[in-house]
């Protein structure tokens, strides 16, 4: 599939057409050997800004549930935990961002990534599929950011 674009007013939030997205706001690629790589979609870092800290409470080898809390990330906006975005089992996290998360910045979709599951992607969406589901809760969101700057 092609790439897509979501404006979030004046700025762009470009999705790769050859992803999976998770409602939890991360991308998802299909690795071999059924693992699966996550990361931040490009409409998380938006609203996140810069992330200056991230660390794991889970480990390689572990299961994981469905929104289990995973982790937890530090940004400009706040601090929040991450939630795992479909069962299975944790294979490798990303430990060049436990040293440095400002790859999540600036190569979210390459050096940026967050983690390798072992599990399966059919609760996945496809980029037309996220692209609709950022449509249908934008101004919902747009509501929430203006209350967060006191508008």
């Amino acid at each position: 599939m092609a790439d897509m674009t979501f404006m979030m007013g004046k700025f762009a939030a470009v999705l790769p057409g050859d992803l999976r997205y998770c409602r939890n706001h991360m991308w998802c690629r299909p690795l071999p050997d059924g693992v699966l790589r996550f990361g931040f979609s490009s409409y998380a870092i938006r609203l996140m800004q810069d992330v200056y800290f991230l660390d794991w409470s889970v480990n390689e080898g572990d299961g994981i549930a469905m929104k289990q809390s995973i982790g937890n990330i530090e940004t400009s906006k706040a601090v929040s935990d991450l939630f795992a975005p479909l069962p299975g089992t944790m294979v490798a996290i990303n430990a060049e961002l436990l040293k440095d998360p400002s790859g999540i910045n600036v190569d979210n979709h390459g050096k940026g990534w967050l983690f390798d599951m072992k599990g399966s992607a059919d609760s996945t969406m496809d980029v037309q599929g996220y692209f609709d589901f950022l449509t249908a809760g934008w101004d919902n969101t747009q509501r929430i950011l203006k209350g967060q700057m006191g508008d």
